[in-house]
């Protein structure tokens, strides 16, 4: 019999490209005989530890083949934006994407083509190539009605969703206003526009969308989804949910890490931890805020600090170069708190973190993996969202979802200190707070129940994974 193959092209930050790998494993793990090749472009810009996480795998997980594609020259013109070069460098690789795809496709059968939504350009390749293409969405079902539905508003008005000043009434979630859309979205002569409404339409054209969520967490959008009410002009492909799709926590040494060792002399579920994902870097003037707030909240924290942004640059900034705390926080903050609280440079081990008996809040930029963390981990949540899709996040946990409550900031998105400590507060102490921590550990006992033998996420990756043999009527083998 032919050897048989799945390719997967993700995007490459660590929040698209480490559920991607979990999907790879699961596929390894339950059908061992296929082959499983993961594509890797070279970085189009700094993305922190890819280079790392990419050698790990390999090392423990050896089955998983990483196929890093060659490396090309830039055009002179090539844009400088992060959002721009997300969706530019996949459109560069579409030569030697088609060129690979060949290459694989001469000694073994490929199976199925899972593109990260970012890598769309890959679309029009393998289709042509009639091989099943399937997307992977690493945001969860809600935020999945919201960008399939994206064509639908795109076609109901001419203008810009920045000049708009209205409630998007979009099947299976709740109202979402304008400017609550990802700031990409809002001006649609752009490219990254033009790309978002290409990709939601490929993505109903393809052979199925996979979705780092499970079924008891989104149930009103599964089943929104489910019925085609998102793309009303045509038809869905099937929608698999096969999360939650995280990383272990438990390579961790709790021996050797500084923020374990720290858990572990606090109360039982009395700490907050303020962890803003690998981009989450706030000016010194928010940071200060923060500082305020958390030491008139009187409650125990631990805060992940990333290097703040100089004052002429956006809050792209990732923050890597090395910085001094004393100089970007409030004089005296960290003696007069180091009863208290622990601040932490750059990076903390998120998930053993939310899995340590001492938390008992969150305070996250509602990216989709890090939710997944909390929900998993049974954390309540205060939603505090900076980019992307994390604004229309923040309103399906709170007002959907129940498992995060609603920070207070302005327009622009600056928080104070009063806001801060109210809520923090509340999330610790409070009714409000007791409300969704009770509803965030139904949700974790979901989780665990979704992925387990015969759970609803277990459930939909064997239909995945049987979807790959309708492809291929020659193949009369489950693998």
């Amino acid at each position: 019999m032919e050897p048989a193959t799945v390719v997967l092209y993700p995007f490459l930050a660590m929040g698209h490209l480490v559920s991607m790998v979990e999907l790879a494993k699961l596929i390894h793990i339950h059908h061992p005989s296929l082959s499983v090749i993961v594509f890797i472009t070279p970085e189009p810009y700094e993305t922190g530890s890819i280079t790392k996480y990419v050698s790990t795998i390999s090392a423990t997980t050896p089955a998983i083949t990483f196929h890093h594609l060659p490396t090309i020259s830039l055009p002179p013109d090539f844009s400088s934006e992060f959002t721009d070069r997300a969706f530019g460098f996949p459109k560069l690789y579409i030569p030697i994407v088609h060129k690979t795809l060949l290459s694989i496709s001469y000694k073994s059968t490929i199976k199925a083509v899972i593109l990260d939504f970012i890598s769309n350009a890959a679309f029009s390749v393998s289709t042509s190539l009639n091989l099943p293409t399937y997307y992977f969405y690493t945001s969860g079902a809600s935020a999945l009605c919201e960008f399939l539905y994206l064509t639908t508003i795109h076609n109901a008005t001419s203008k810009n969703i920045e000049d708009l000043d209205m409630y998007f009434d979009i099947p299976g979630v709740p109202p979402i206003h304008s400017t609550y859309m990802p700031a990409v979205m809002f001006n649609r002569e752009t490219d990254v526009y033009k790309n978002f409404i290409d990709t939601a339409s490929n993505m109903a054209k393809s052979s199925g969308i996979i979705v780092n969520s499970f079924v008891g967490l989104e149930e009103r959008a599964v089943e929104t989804l489910r019925d085609g009410k998102c793309v009303p002009d045509g038809p869905t492909p099937p929608i698999y949910l096969t999360g939650p799709l995280i990383a272990s926590g438990k390579q961790v040494d709790p021996d050797e890490s500084e923020c374990l060792k720290w858990l572990n002399s606090q109360p039982t579920k009395s700490v907050v931890f303020l962890c803003f994902g690998s981009m989450g870097v706030f000016k010194k003037e928010q940071l200060k805020e923060i500082a305020n707030g958390l030491e008139k909240s009187e409650q125990r924290f631990l805060w992940v600090v990333r290097n703040p942004p100089p004052e002429d640059q956006s809050m792209s900034s990732l923050g890597s170069k090395e910085f001094d705390l004393d100089a970007i926080l409030p004089e005296g903050f960290l003696a007069r708190t180091r009863d208290k609280g622990l601040v932490v440079k750059t990076w903390a081990p998120q998930l053993a973190i939310l899995c340590h008996d001492s938390v008992g809040g969150f305070v996250t930029h509602c990216g989709w993996n890090s939710t997944l963390e909390a929900v998993v981990a049974g954390v309540p949540m205060l939603a505090w969202p900076l980019y992307a899709e994390q604004r229309i996040n923040s309103v399906f946990l709170v007002q959907e979802l129940k498992v995060a409550l609603a920070l207070k900031m302005s327009a622009d998105g600056f928080v104070n200190a009063e806001a801060v400590e109210e809520m923090v507060r509340e999330l610790m102490a409070g009714l409000e707070g007791r409300a969704v921590r009770e509803r965030v550990l139904e949700m974790s006992v979901k989780a665990k129940a979704a992925v387990d033998d015969s759970g609803s996420s277990q459930v939909d990756f064997f239909r995945l994974t049987k979807s790959w043999n309708h492809h291929d009527k020659s193949l009369n083998s489950d693998f």
